[in-house]
């Protein structure tokens, strides 16, 4: 085998049924067409998953994938990306983190863990280079996610790093999460956390002593330097330092993309204000999810001597704050914060916790779900007197609890009558707070994403159509942003196609994707991967891209995902019922299929947007039509 530089070479697959570990080489020439992380994730799911496979069954496997710069100390290099299919929507998922769990991983010798069968007891595994030990986790049960990392890093030292699972992954939470770093690093969507506790996997410990290969240090450190200080001299990135991302609030309520009351506006005009208290009442310091991060976006929070006291902890981002504040009509930032570090504690995903309890909230309004049914519960709209004991119940599957915990798309279909208006998904997955009435092409993102509705997978658009960013794509064809009105459809479809390829790039090389936003384009990616020892430039990285969409997309056709899946909610294209834009009708999604049938015809999909034959022999995709042949 060559020397793949800056991968450490190996696999390891645990089988817990068996309890039995085993190394594998990792592929020369997987490396060469899809290059790490998702990519790996997509082409492993495909070949070892059949179809219709149980999310929660033994037969389903979570991948922890890292890339090619992961732990590397390039930008943004502190990615782990879950792959798995979800419980949450029955699909494809990826779902990310950013902490130095990954660097472990690698440090340890593999580049790639796959978990797979179920172990018959709680259990949690220890990974120490080439020591590999599956424990029994009988003093983990019932712990928060905080406690677990704090107990095993008391029992096994500090220098291990933990991923684990919280109370509501171990009740099955359709959207609960695994978390790293302290306990308040999520990979939070489509509910990587429900398929480790189905595994009896309550935690994965990990720590390495080795390095990850380099050919020319000097050139490398060089390099990584020189796109270092790109960033840092960039006005955007200081600001993202000194504001994180929830101070990106005010602007999303001005430009609305804002998503408020369950989708029934897309601005609030109250961002600024809870944003001021947030600054000045709750925030502790900036700092960095993983060693190495020069960005800082993650914010330390707490809540003091107040109604809603809450210790130090982080992971108050701007949709975790969204969620319980815009989404459900509440303007008491104390309670936001105590409701992002209770789904943190229990490992819940903050958005579709956020958005299932605004569901709710307007399942309650319409006389849907009574007081009776609520146990007692007021839960009209921003009371958190409600929605605070409502997050304990769906954590503990308890009462009403039982039913949100699977999701607005299975509440809904169990309650009947409207609620369908009311639950706002696409393929099962909650919708995040960004708003496609802001910038058309995020409604795409949105139809046709690979995990469901999903600001982050691949890309939010409404930093090119709406921010005029141009993320270095236009020597690849996109439209020039300044020349492209935000609220226009026509090309939408086209310019999305190249935003999406550039968007599931950081996912498959493992750096954070805040780093493409902060100015890193594909030819500075292609330079800093080139740096390390390869040869690629930035048309070759936007088409293993564009593979492993398609990858993922031939996951999802397998299981039955076709035009009337791409559908988004009718409540998102519709003028806002209040808010700046109530009398805006340009905001209106008119045409949303003309934009669907653009999207799939710049990707070479047909018109229930299953990719063509021709596409996928052009992509080296064409064994996956051999292996659905043979029902797999």
């Amino acid at each position: 085998m060559a020397n793949l530089y800056g991968y450490s070479g190996k696999i390891l697959r645990i089988n817990l049924t068996t309890s039995y570990a085993k190394s594998e080489p990792l592929s020369e020439a997987d490396v060469k067409m899809y290059l790490g992380g998702v990519g790996f994730g997509a082409k492993t799911l495909y070949e070892e998953l059949g179809k219709n496979t149980n999310p929660l069954s033994p037969q389903n496997k979570i991948l922890f994938t890292t890339g090619i710069l992961t732990g590397t100390n390039a930008p943004g290099s502190g990615s782990i990306d879950l792959c798995f299919k979800s419980p949450l929507t029955g699909i494809w998922a990826e779902s990310r983190s950013g902490s130095d769990w990954g660097l472990a991983l690698k440090k340890a010798g593999y580049d790639v863990l796959i978990i797979e069968g179920r172990a018959k007891k709680p259990t949690y595994i220890v990974i120490e280079d080439d020591e590999i030990h599956i424990e029994p986790a009988d003093e983990l049960i019932g712990l928060s996610s905080y406690e677990k990392t704090s107990l095993l890093k008391e029992k096994l030292g500090k220098e291990f790093e933990i991923a684990n699972i919280g109370p509501a992954g171990e009740n099955l939470v359709y959207y609960a999460s695994v978390m790293f770093g302290d306990g308040s690093r999520a990979a939070g969507r489509s509910g990587a956390g429900a398929v480790l506790g189905s595994k009896n996997l309550y935690a994965i410990a990990v720590k390495g002593s080795g390095e990850i290969p380099i050919k020319d240090k000097k050139k490398f450190y060089q390099t990584i330097r020189k796109y270092a200080q790109k960033l840092l001299s960039n006005p955007d990135n200081i600001s993202t330092r000194e504001n994180g991302t929830v101070g990106g609030m005010g602007t999303c309520d001005e430009v609305g993309d804002w998503p408020t009351k369950n989708w029934r506006s897309n601005s609030w005009g109250k961002a600024d204000k809870i944003y001021e208290h947030f600054k000045e009442e709750n925030l502790v310091k900036a700092n960095g999810c993983y060693k190495g991060c020069i960005l800082f976006c993650e914010r330390i929070v707490e809540v003091k001597e107040r109604k809603w006291k809450t210790p130090v902890h982080s992971g108050a981002e701007y949709e975790s704050i969204t969620a319980f504040t815009s989404f459900i009509f509440n303007e008491d930032t104390d309670a936001a914060v105590h409701a992002t570090y209770l789904c943190n504690k229990y490992g819940l995903d903050t958005i579709s916790t956020g958005a299932t309890i605004a569901f709710a909230m307007e399942c309650y309004e319409n006389g849907i779900l009574t007081k009776e049914d609520l146990e007692g519960l007021e839960l009209t709209w921003g009371n958190m007197d409600a929605a605070i004991p409502l997050i304990h119940k769906i954590a503990k599957r308890e009462g009403i609890g039982n039913l949100l915990a699977d999701g607005v798309r299975a509440a809904s279909l169990k309650l009947g009558d409207k609620t369908e208006e009311y639950a706002i998904h696409v393929k099962g997955l909650e919708g995040p707070a960004h708003d496609p009435r802001a910038g058309k092409s995020l409604a795409l993102g949105y139809g046709v994403g690979n995990t469901g509705m999903n600001h982050i997978h691949p890309l939010e658009t409404v930093a090119y159509d709406t921010h005029k960013m141009d993320l270095g794509l236009i020597p690849y064809g996109l439209t020039d942003p300044h020349k492209v009105d935000r609220f226009s459809e026509k090309g939408k479809g086209y310019q999305a196609k190249i935003l999406h390829d550039f968007g599931v790039i950081p996912d498959i090389i493992g750096i954070c994707k805040f780093y493409l936003y902060g100015g890193l384009t594909p030819d500075d990616m292609a330079d800093i991967i080139s740096s390390l020892g390869w040869e690629i430039n930035g048309k070759e990285l936007l088409e293993i891209g564009e593979r492993v969409i398609n990858l993922q997309r031939m996951f999802n056709v397998r299981e039955g995902i076709r035009k009337k899946d791409d559908m988004i909610p009718e409540r998102i294209k519709k003028v806002p019922e209040f808010g700046k834009y109530k009398d805006m009708e340009e905001v209106k999604i008119k045409d949303y299929e003309t934009m669907l049938s653009e999207y799939y015809e710049a990707r070479g999909w047909d018109e229930e947007g299953v990719p063509k034959r021709e596409k996928l022999e052009k992509l080296g995709l064409l064994w996956t039509l051999e292996n659905a042949q043979k029902g797999k």
